[in-house]
């Protein structure tokens, strides 16, 4: 029998006060498959990967959309879920506080809502503070425990101002934030000395300049890819059809995958 949505809560939860851990992020069912026959412990969506599989750019899906992709993704996996939810899909805190509860009735045991509206503004942080309350809030009202990341978008929006990212941080574990996340950190340095700052779990975005060592040895506690291994898939088979077209050459397609050991 497969763990009800109360046990996946509370295993998701123990692995924020376990060793720090990677979680991954699926684009579609058969990814997410995968990644839980490779051994991970729960899984993350992303945004991008996702609004990709509907031929779309990131930002460019509704809430909708997003609560269907992670009802597929549930039914495909055993593991804990926890959903990118973008801005909430709507500026205000009624929004925010919507897009939570509506991800935990599809089955997700965590989400992350970011201070960066689609309209491409940073909100101040008082909105945004009272943005991760209201989250915080519609998340404690569940019959499990909820796992709320606040995301602080600076470094990835053009604002790369390491004490006001702190400070947004800070801000959002007083609105009730579990985890805490600001894509976009390039070093350890800078890693360490949000985990200085706050009391909660750190999220980090991966790439590949810093090793999950360096990023443990910072104190990071999470480690995510957002949609790297979308675009790692997407960047084989562009160069596997690039071979076709151009050289008539199809040694690319010699891959071999163990589809029956990770689907069966």
């Amino acid at each position: 029998m497969p763990p009800s949505q109360e046990q996946k809560a509370a295993d998701f939860r123990a692995l924020h006060e376990g060793e720090p851990f990677i979680i991954p992020n699926p684009w579609d069912a058969g990814s997410a498959r995968v990644l839980e026959a490779l051994g991970f412990k729960a899984l993350a969506t992303t945004s991008s990967g996702f609004a990709f599989t509907l031929g779309r750019l990131d930002g460019d899906t509704t809430l909708d959309e997003v609560v269907d992709h992670v009802r597929t993704l549930v039914r495909a996996t055993s593991l804990p879920v926890s959903v990118d939810l973008e801005n909430g899909h709507g500026p205000d805190p009624e929004d925010a506080a919507s897009a939570i509860s509506r991800a935990a009735e599809a089955g997700a045991v965590g989400g992350s809502v970011e201070d960066y509206d689609r309209g491409g503004e940073i909100y101040g942080v008082d909105h945004a503070a009272e943005r991760v309350a209201a989250a915080s809030e519609a998340a404690r009202r569940l019959r499990f425990p909820f796992t709320l990341t606040a995301r602080a978008e600076n470094h990835i929006r053009g604002n790369p101002d390491l004490d006001d990212t702190i400070g947004r941080l800070q801000a959002y574990e007083r609105g009730g934030a579990d985890v805490l996340y600001a894509p976009g950190l390039r070093s350890g340095d800078e890693i360490r000395a949000v985990c200085e700052a706050v009391s909660k779990p750190l999220n980090v975005l991966a790439h590949a300049a810093l090793s999950m060592g360096e990023i443990v040895e910072a104190g990071a506690q999470r480690v995510s890819v957002g949609g790297a291994l979308t675009w790692v898939a997407l960047g084989a088979m562009a160069r596997a059809a690039e071979e076709m077209r151009d050289k008539g050459d199809f040694s690319a397609l010699a891959v071999p995958v163990r589809i029956q050991e990770w689907l069966g």
